[in-house]
């Protein structure tokens, strides 16, 4: 029955995606099949999918996306692309790297890795052509540091894994060999997602610099002007306050990542009104439009990837695959390596979100088989997949950025090759050495 059903499970659901259906309709159809071929009713589908989209952390996802959106429209991601770029000065590829540094800030606010290429490539890749810098390069080193949106808290894909992941105790006779585990909570992710994410930034940075000099991209020929950095620090200050405010919030106990999303809308609405004066009626709709396009999108796709996956976990799918990867090794740097390396493979083809929502029920077992911390897994799960964001055939923010620069994908996506390597350096360095996640949350006491 087992090898039936994941056969008709997983052959309906490829069989969809390659006749070109939409991701949900493919995992919505295939799981319905399966449903009624194990005889079940039906309307047990709607009520696992109508629970799924109704618990309170959920809350979180729509109200980060529109202080994503609405921070965009009161001038607090100008503001802080140009902090960025008055600190790159006569430093060789230092307009690149201010890029970097932009994307890390903008993707404390945002949490998603095509809002962070928008909003940083609409502004730095123009200006890094206008210093010289090739379209393709400053669309490259935009689209993978983009990518730093998901990794650096808050993380709208760590969201989706917390929520995942509760509902997958570890299995007793992991319990019974590695002892017991800690629980999963989405500020504990956050706080988890801190240090790997500067890891990766310092991977881009690094590879920048030595592309850079290369060829022959310079900073400015005046140096650093001390002047310039404090007057952008003044007219940013608010815009720099945001993350502080937002992750100080949580980071403190003050409230919870669902309370903090919307303190962020409150106190990007007050700033951009009042201090700013920049949002208006039109922007404030705009923003509007735009988050209820990417939460209905993205709630769909939850809608029938938790069916998907509590279909998987009751036919106990994930144990058998846990089985047949632990009977081929049980060398855990070998069983991190077949997870990355899988995890990349996936990541091009498949939306970051409905990935988590369909690998975690399989994946997460394995982890629990060899004694990986649930934390750690999901902050190299969601690292890893970041990298599907700038690598074809999905790569959403290569697509960004073509569009800013007016040339081919495939141009960006050679360009761009060197920095998903350093990326994936970074994440097995992340992988191989839990304490960059798990220090962190342990110094605050969870």
């Amino acid at each position: 029955m087992e090898s039936e059903i994941i056969l008709i499970l997983f052959g309906s659901f490829l069989a969809l995606l390659f006749i070109g259906a939409p991701i949900t309709v493919a995992l919505g159809v295939s799981t319905l099949i399966s449903f009624i071929y194990l005889g079940d009713n039906p309307i047990k589908f709607v009520q696992i999918a109508f629970t799924s989209v109704g618990s309170f952390p959920l809350m979180a996802l729509p109200a980060f996306i529109l202080a994503g959106a609405l921070m965009e429209a009161a001038g607090l991601s100008r503001r802080l692309i140009n902090v960025a770029e008055s600190f790159a000065g006569p430093f060789t590829g230092g307009m690149s790297a201010a890029a970097v540094v932009a994307c890390l800030f903008f993707g404390a606010i945002s949490g998603s890795g095509p809002a962070t290429t928008a909003a940083v490539g609409m502004l730095m890749i123009p200006a890094m052509i206008d210093r010289g810098y090739s379209k393709g390069y400053a669309s490259a080193i935009t689209a993978s540091s983009g990518g730093l949106g998901i990794v650096i808290p808050p993380s709208i894909p760590m969201i989706i894994f917390g929520i995942a992941a509760l509902g997958m105790p570890p299995p007793p006779e992991a319990v019974d060999k590695f002892g017991v585990f800690q629980t999963v909570s989405i500020p504990k992710l956050f706080i988890a997602g801190f240090l790997p994410a500067f890891l990766i930034a310092g991977s881009l940075l690094t590879m920048n610099y030595f592309l850079s000099k290369k060829h022959g991209y310079k900073g400015t020929t005046e140096g650093w002007s001390s002047r310039q950095i404090w007057c952008e620090l003044y007219r940013g200050f608010w815009a720099l306050m945001a993350p502080v405010v937002i992750l100080g919030g949580i980071y403190s106990g003050f409230f919870t990542p669902t309370e903090a999303a919307i303190v962020a809308i409150f106190y990007t609405l007050i700033v951009g009104t009042f201090i700013y004066r920049e949002m208006s009626w039109k922007k404030l709709f705009t923003a509007l439009e735009t988050t209820t396009w990417l939460t209905g999108r993205v709630l769909l796709i939850m809608f029938t990837a938790t069916v998907f996956g509590r279909l998987l976990v009751e036919n106990q799918i994930p144990a058998t695959i846990a089985e047949s990867m632990l009977s081929f090794t049980s060398n855990l740097y070998v069983i991190w390596t077949l997870i990355i390396v899988f995890l990349l493979f996936v990541g091009m083809f498949m939306e970051t979100l409905a990935t988590i929502l369909i690998l975690v029920p399989v994946m997460l077992p394995v982890a629990y088989s060899v004694g990986i911390d649930p934390i750690h897994f999901g902050v190299v799960m969601i690292c890893t997949l970041g990298i599907g964001f700038q690598t074809p055939p999905l790569g959403e923010n290569l697509f960004i950025a073509s569009g800013i620069s007016k040339i081919s994908i495939e141009e960006i996506s050679l360009k761009a090759l060197p920095f998903a390597v350093v990326n994936t350096a970074a994440i097995f360095i992340i992988a191989f050495f839990p304490q960059i996640s798990l220090w962190l949350p342990r110094y605050f006491g969870y």
